[in-house]
């Protein structure tokens, strides 16, 4: 097929799509994977990340704060923190939630609109989420952690 070609009969498959794969017009699969890594599945079930979903929204809505969580690996996380903040939605009215498993790390930044978060809130979701974590839940200590820092604000 030449270049430019138009297909009059859209491209289809009955075979199931891998996860994070989508089938082009053309009928090739397109499929985003961490370059060089093999792709072993989601890392959080469904509704676990629905459940953070829900939180994020009902937190959002009762503090008119945004909320964003980031999930990473890296040697300074206070640094990796510091470097992500700004380009986070909204980061002037927002609360970044970073965590850092396997560094053992949990890092919280809020921006100059958001100054109802103090040092004091912030912490008090850092040890909200310690629990969980301590006891492999990852989304639960971030669920944890938000509902906390929200709960502040709303009784500030």
């Amino acid at each position: 097929m030449a270049s430019g070609d138009v297909i009059h009969a859209p491209a289809r498959t009955d075979a199931p799509l891998p996860h994070a794969a989508a089938l082009t017009s053309s009928g090739r699969i397109s499929e985003a994977r961490a370059d060089g890594i093999e792709f072993a599945g989601p890392p959080f079930e469904d509704d676990d990340l629905i459940a953070l979903d829900d939180t994020l929204t009902s937190a959002i809505r009762a503090t008119g704060v945004r909320f964003n969580v980031y999930i990473a690996d890296a040697p300074d996380p206070a640094a990796a923190t510091d470097t992500v903040f700004p380009s986070t939605p909204e980061a002037e009215n927002s609360v970044l939630i970073a965590v850092y498993p396997n560094q053992k790390a949990v890092e919280v930044r809020s921006g100059r609109d958001a100054a109802q978060v103090t040092d004091r809130i912030a912490q008090l979701g850092v040890t909200a989420a310690v629990g969980p974590f301590g006891q492999g839940q990852l989304i639960d200590g971030i669920i944890s952690a938000v509902r906390v820092i929200a709960n502040a604000i709303i009784t500030q």
